[in-house]
């Protein structure tokens, strides 16, 4: 398994993979398929090309398909510079149950604890998600609060429970 930052020669296998995830668990994302299938593959590049205190890691199995995603995108406000968040996390079905999700994250926090004046990482979760909120508090997160109704999808509402980890 080989885990790194995607850059844009990556967002051919990064729309594929985000696409999926979207059409696999709709309720888990605030995207919609029906939103970024129309996104072009220059959109895709823009949002992959990594900067600083922004970056989408990308999992890659002995056959060099990306199995697994997840963004950080640091705050860029004066008096929220010193957040971050966790966003788009994903791990192909075929590949669950296997760490690599916490592989991911681990690699994360990781490179995320180099962002100069960062202090936490934030992210959310469908509260119904007791798998993705198990692996998020064998990490250290902890949940700081509930958004309700925090999803409408296909007129049915999820919860979200809101995690940080001090860093």
């Amino acid at each position: 398994m080989n885990i790194r930052v995607l850059n844009e020669s990556d967002a051919k296998l990064y729309q594929e993979l985000r696409l999926r995830a979207l059409k696999i668990t709709p309720e888990a994302f605030g995207s919609t398929y029906e939103r970024e299938v129309k996104f072009t593959l220059e959109t895709v590049v823009d949002r992959l090309k990594p900067i600083e205190d922004k970056f989408v890691l990308g999992a890659f199995d002995d056959s060099n398909l990306l199995v697994g995603i997840v963004a950080f995108v640091r705050e860029s406000g004066l008096k929220t510079a010193h957040k971050g968040n966790v966003y788009g996390m994903f791990v192909a079905p075929e590949m669950q149950g296997k760490s690599l999700g916490k592989s991911l994250l681990i690699e994360l926090i990781r490179k995320a604890k180099n962002c100069n004046g960062l202090e936490q990482i934030n992210l959310t979760v469908v509260s119904e998600n007791e798998t993705a909120k198990k692996l998020y508090k064998s990490l250290g997160f902890k949940v700081y609060g509930v958004e309700r109704n925090a999803l409408k999808f296909k007129g049915q509402y999820f919860d979200e429970d809101l995690m940080v980890l001090n860093i």
